[in-house]
Formats: C-alpha cells, structure tokens, sequence
C-alpha cells in the first residue's frame, strides 16, 4: 500500500485529535469546541486563509500550490448525534447523552491530516479548499455553507466528499456514478379521535385503529406504486399513543417516519400519493388528521467524469482490485447533495472493517483507517493538480 511516509507519522498525531473530537462530541450548530480547534489546528499548520463562521459554525481553509491552476473543494462533516456511547474506550465520549456514532470525528481528523500534508509540501499547482461542515445530521449544514456564499466565495469548481463504511473492508474504497444516496424525506401523522372505556368502543372513535390501517396503506404505496427495479423505502419509525392504563381508548395517536429514494420523480410521487393515502385513510375511519411532510435532503448525485477520476486516485493508494465504482446505492441520506449540485463531483466510502454499524451505539472510527483517507486526499489534490 503506497502511503506516503510522511502521511503515515501524520496519522499518529491525527488519531489524538480524532480522539480528542470523539470524548466531546456536539451536534448540529453547535459544534463551537469543534470548529474552534479545527481552526487553530489548520492556522498552526500554515494555511493561507483561515475563516470561520460559514454556515453559522462552519470553518473554510485556503492551500495554494505552487502556481496558480484550478480549485478544489474537499468536504469533512463535524457534527455528531444524539446517541448514548455503550463502548469502553478510553476517548469515549465525555457528554452524556451525544456520541460520534457515524465517524465525523475520523472525518475531521482525516481532512486536518490532509490539510497538514499539504501546507508542508505545496506539489500542486491550484488552490485546495478544505471544507469543514456542521449539521450533516438533519441540519443542512452543506446548503447552510452554500447559502452563505461558499462556492461563489472561493471559487470553488469541483468538490469531492468522502464517508467511511463499516463492513467494508478497511481502507478500501467505494463509489459509483449517478444516485449514491438516497433523498430523505421526514413526516409526523397526529390523529385525533375521540377517547373513552375500552369496554364501549363504539361510543369511541379509536384513533389506534386508524393509525394501524395508515400504517398498512402506506406500504402499498411502494409495493404497487413503485418500480419493481427502482428503490424506495416508507418507514414508520414511531407510533405513541395512548397510557399505561389498558383500559382506556386514547384521544390523540401521533406516527411519524421517512421516506427514501433514488429518483427525483420517484420522491415527487410518493409525496403526492402519500397525502391521498393518509386523508383518505383518516376519514374513512372518522378520525381528524393533521400531516406534516418535511422535503429533506435530495439525492446525491455523482458525476460521471469526477467519479472515476476520483476512483483512479484511490487506485492508486489501495490496488485496482480493493477500489468498486460499481457499489449499490445506499438508502441513507446525505446532505453533501446540495454540494453536488452546486458543482460537478463525487462522493465516495471509505471502509471502516467489521465494527458496529453508523448510528449504532457501539461504533467507532477505526484510527488505522486515517492514512488511507489523508493520502487519498492528498493524492486527489496532487493529481487533479499537477505541478
């Protein structure tokens, strides 16, 4: 594996920051600790331009080459989730309550390693634009970033991202072109019956009852309205009513979930007939109904020409046989879609091994993992920009 050497003593000192990320752990915005070492760390390194702020908490850095050329934008994600570590570790996290169960932390550490390895050496001719981003989880941080000017500001013209993957095998990579990842769409159903004794359900109007027949209804609209060989999931991932007193039929019942796909028509469609299924549902059981359909992210959306240049890099660090641009597209959702729409790019995985999945709360970034994703940033700067 040709990591450069200098990468690999990088790697150490990368791990303690990592480490440091993991034991406090913020979310969304609020990653003021985070963001603010992340700028200290890639001043200390020398970097051109420094700025902080972006997107509400984010921080930008400027590397230039040798000579002028191109820009390139490399995006971290540093936010992490409301999830209770269960791992002993001695960096485990410090905050009750918030982990870094989806590897932003490694994220973060990989691109600081990166940012360090290139200040020193500067074997390229363009300008490096090293993007540290906030609320990846739920919070739009990428469109915040956007929002505030981000492309425009410094000149950004392609932009790569990068996530690692547990059970891919570890540091090999992963793409494809086209959908990658899944738009994610949120919803909250609140029904309103009327409530009374369980023993006298017919002067009741059981809003249980309908919610379970929603519940039902709503798969069809994947099962018979989908493509077989296109992909959407409906999800219900909560369903709160009633007490704990068995004998009472509630008044209110509230269900919420997501919805998931790889097509934009596809995601226009289930909305439409989403809100056909759930009224319709509703009256038919004489329930009041009150639904709220969130648009979230879109689907991420690969390049073609970026993606596999983007592949040929990684080649180049792990062998030909350990890089598949022929991935199957994941369900989960990823803001680093507004990012690819705003400029041509690629998003690819990273494998983290055989540790516990992302959201889990027995997950860890796997710290020998930091060398294959510092020089494969360092190799896609190098080589999109040559000296």
């Amino acid at each position: 594996m040709p990591i450069i050497n200098r990468v690999a003593e990088i790697a150490d000192e990368a791990a303690e920051w990592r480490r440091d990320f993991h034991r406090h752990p913020e979310l969304l915005y609020e990653v003021h600790r985070t963001s603010a070492r992340v700028a200290e760390l890639l001043t200390s390194f020398g970097c051109d331009e420094v700025v902080t702020g972006l997107g509400r908490t984010g921080v930008v850095a400027v590397v230039h080459g040798r000579a002028p050329g191109r820009t390139l934008g490399l995006r971290a994600d540093m936010d992490a989730l409301p999830i209770t570590e269960t791992r002993v570790s001695d960096h485990a996290s410090t905050v009750p309550g918030l982990m870094h169960a989806c590897g932003h932390d490694g994220h973060t550490a990989m691109l600081l390693g990166a940012a360090r390895h290139l200040t020193e050496t500067r074997n390229f001719a363009g300008t490096a634009v090293l993007i540290f981003q906030p609320a990846e989880e739920g919070g739009a941080g990428a469109k915040a970033m956007i929002d505030d000017g981000l492309m425009e500001r410094f000149g950004i013209e392609e932009v790569y991202g990068m996530h690692n993957m547990p059970g891919l095998e570890l540091g090999r990579f992963a793409t494809r072109t086209g959908a990658i990842m899944a738009a994610s769409n949120t919803f909250e159903i609140r029904l309103k019956g009327h409530g009374g004794h369980a023993a006298k359900p017919h002067i009741c109007i059981d809003p249980i009852v309908a919610g379970a027949h929603i519940v039902t209804a709503l798969q069809a609209i994947v099962a018979r309205g989908v493509d077989p060989v296109d992909s959407a999931v409906v999800s219900i991932t909560r369903f709160h009513a009633g007490t704990t007193a068995n004998n009472i039929i509630p008044q209110t019942a509230v269900i919420g979930g997501t919805v998931r796909t790889l097509q934009e028509e596809t995601r226009t469609f289930i909305k439409q007939r989403f809100a056909d299924v759930v009224e319709g549902t509703a009256r038919a059981h004489g329930v009041e109904v009150e639904l709220d359909y969130e648009w979230g992210y879109p689907v991420v959306v690969n390049h073609p020409e970026e993606t596999e240049f983007a592949a040929s890099v990684a080649r180049g660090i792990v062998g030909v046989d350990e890089v598949s641009t022929e991935m199957d597209p994941s369900l989960g959702g990823e803001d680093f879609a507004y990012m690819l729409q705003a400029r041509p790019g690629a998003f690819l995985f990273i494998g983290n091994g055989p540790t516990a999945g992302l959201h889990h709360p027995d997950y860890d970034f796997d710290d020998r993992l930091l060398p294959y994703g510092i020089s494969f940033w360092v190799k896609l700067v190098e080589t999109a920009l040559p000296t």
